[in-house]
């Protein structure tokens, strides 16, 4: 059977990554820093608590294992804070010492998340293959960084690597400061959504297709980048309206009550071709779909949310 050793399992992502994998017969080491949480018991998954800043954890970790795959979904991901943390210097050391013991293990396939936020902004079109990497923030440069030095030495030794660069992300799970989740909860609670103007493009896909992406990518030979995306952009505020028509409270937008980030590109726009024509690969859900199962899921999860308000 092949073994995956799955970093930040219990993340965002990683809770949906899972269950896909355990379908494609695969027997799943799930990592994280906190396994007390979401860390349910199932046939051929294993949880395992590791500190990857610890390099004997590390190496205890894999030797134990010796896995066959492996998926790094792992990184420091607090909203806001991310752009410009440190942790993400100490992110690039702990991520280049795992993919040495994967190797030293005898590791066949691997494949890194890796962020849009590597490509030069200037582009309104984010391609592989013509798009300048030309990250502004830390994380970027972290990410590309990183990118550069583990597909030059899975080159080396001929072993197979893939780096998918997510855009942006969205679905039951997600951090509750982030733009959609904040938006939802907000009109759930009867609160106003004050935005800036909403024009900003941008490429959202369901975590569900996120994650069914990679274990396709993981399952596939492919080596190189990857775009992680819907090739569906759509501005903010076509994205805030849908939320608000779909629980009838279109009242409560405030658009240009604040206003936009100067550094902030207008439009963001994925080309996704590799993904579709290479992989195969479609996505389960539509705008209009994932929104709708995301509503869903935060409605359940809304202490004191009644139904009857609706």
């Amino acid at each position: 059977m092949k073994k995956i050793l799955v970093t930040g399992a219990n993340g965002f992502l990683g809770r949906h990554v899972i269950p896909l994998l355990l379908k494609h017969n695969y027997h799943v080491y799930a990592v994280d820093n906190n396994i007390t949480m979401g860390s349910e018991k199932k046939e051929n998954l294993s949880w395992h608590e590791c500190n990857l800043f610890d390099p004997e954890d590390k190496k205890s970790l894999f030797s134990k294992i010796k896995p066959t795959h492996l998926l790094h979904l792992a990184w420091y991901t607090v909203p806001k804070k991310y752009w410009t943390a440190p942790e993400n210097v100490l992110w690039v050391k702990a991520s280049i010492e795992l993919f040495f013991n994967f190797l030293e293990n005898g590791g066949r396939r691997a494949v890194f998340a890796g962020t849009c936020a590597e490509y030069n902004w200037d582009y309104e079109l984010l391609s592989e293959d013509k798009t300048p990497l030309l990250p502004k923030t830390l994380y970027g440069k972290c990410k590309n960084s990183l990118n550069t030095m583990l597909g030059a030495l899975a080159e080396q030794k001929d072993i197979s690597y893939a780096w998918g660069r997510i855009f942006f992300l969205y679905g039951s799970g997600e951090n509750k400061e982030r733009l959609i989740p904040e938006v939802i909860n907000s009109l759930l609670k009867g609160k106003e959504v004050n935005c800036s103007h909403g024009r900003q493009v941008r490429d959202f896909l369901h975590v569900e297709d996120v994650a069914d992406a990679f274990v396709t990518l993981v399952e596939s030979n492919l080596r190189g980048s990857v775009n992680i995306a819907s090739g569906q952009p759509a501005t903010l505020k076509q994205i805030i309206y849908k939320i608000a028509e779909k629980l009838d409270r279109k009242d409560l937008i405030r658009l240009n009550a604040v206003p936009s980030s100067k550094s902030e590109p207008l439009r963001l726009i994925a080309d996704n071709k590799r993904l579709k024509n290479e992989l195969k690969w479609k996505p389960k859900y539509n705008l209009d779909s994932g929104l709708e199962k995301t509503i869903k899921w935060w409605k359940k999860e809304i202490s004191g949310y009644k139904k009857e308000k609706m």
